[in-house]
């Protein structure tokens, strides 16, 4: 599937009009094309290769599944690849959506699955149309801004699911102490994926404002800087995140530890008391003459200092906490 777009002297004058017809739109010098592919095989690069004088090594990291956030620069256009990004807060999960771009003087090419939403993308293209002339800067522009908002909406929403985990820290009920351990382990390897899309954006945006292509005019400039900016709130949010994930973790393993020495003080407790009967009764079950022996009050004085013995260990333990 493909979608195009003409703008002219900043105005949009045609949509999903023939690949066919490229060429000839492009003999305009005042044209600005866009061309979308969704789900592109080789075919579709190869015609894209040779209708825009596309590198080859350009089409190979299009083509290829899982490129890193990457911006390269050729002779006839840049390349950059970003990743959009949704976070699943029930499931814990994170969803990457790769997008591909090439950047001509003229044109702009995205290519990217189906999974990607290109309809957000031209919604903000057609909410900043007064930017329209300054070409594909604009376009550029318009998605990685799309991209870059995604990130962030992503990122606090994970971080309203740790502080939501963080809250369930202290309940000792054994279900939810076995489902904080998981779920603190699925958001960490959410936030590790999140790093990996969301770190090199700043190296992706701050080079294509400064690419020797002069892609990007001066008007234009304030709002790449106004985008680098996102970026870096992007990538701070990203980073404090790491240190509350390990904080996290290491107060879950610290509770713990706390509620295992918890455990073992009531298990030592009720093992002492338990100890004292059987003391008890060891001794009078000798076959040895001691007080009491074959005697009513023998049978008596043994029970009660069970009795005793027990109630003073409890209340003792009871004192300390220690039950």
């Amino acid at each position: 599937m493909a979608r195009t777009r003409l703008y002219r002297g900043g105005r949009l004058e045609a949509e999903d009009f023939p690949l066919d017809d490229i060429s000839e739109h492009l003999k305009d010098p005042g044209t600005v094309i866009w061309l979308d592919l969704t789900d592109p095989d080789r075919a579709d690069y190869d015609r894209v290769q040779e209708e825009f004088g596309l590198h080859r090594l350009a089409i190979e990291d299009a083509s290829s599944p899982r490129e890193r956030p990457k911006l390269s620069h050729y002779a006839k256009h840049v390349f950059f690849n970003a990743y959009a990004i949704d976070f699943d807060a029930a499931a814990g999960d994170l969803d990457v959506h790769e997008v591909s771009a090439f950047a001509t003087e003229r044109a702009l090419i995205t290519a990217h699955a189906a999974d990607f939403d290109i309809d957000a993308v031209v919604e903000r293209w057609d909410a900043t149309a007064e930017l329209a002339g300054h070409g594909v800067a604009y376009l550029a522009h318009g998605l990685l801004d799309v991209v870059v908002d995604g990130q962030f909406d992503a990122v606090q929403e994970l971080d309203e699911a740790l502080e939501a985990l963080e809250d369930r820290l202290f309940d000792e009920s054994p279900q939810a102490i076995r489902q904080v351990q998981q779920r603190s382990f699925r958001l960490r390897k959410s936030l590790g994926r999140m790093r990996k899309v969301v770190l090199p954006m700043r190296e992706l945006v701050n080079g294509l404002t400064r690419a020797r292509e002069h892609l990007v005019d001066d008007v234009m400039l304030p709002y790449y800087h106004d985008l680098y900016d996102h970026v870096l709130r992007v990538t701070e949010f990203t980073e404090s995140l790491r240190d509350f994930t390990a904080t996290i973790l290491e107060s879950n393993l610290a509770v713990q530890g706390n509620r295992q020495n918890s455990i073992m003080k009531k298990v030592t407790s009720w093992a002492a008391i338990i100890a004292v009967p059987t003391a008890v009764t060891g001794y009078y079950g000798q076959n040895l003459p001691f007080p009491g022996y074959e005697k009513h009050y023998g049978f008596l004085t043994s029970a009660v200092l069970i009795v005793l013995l027990s109630v003073g260990l409890y209340v003792t333990f009871k004192r300390k906490d220690w039950l």
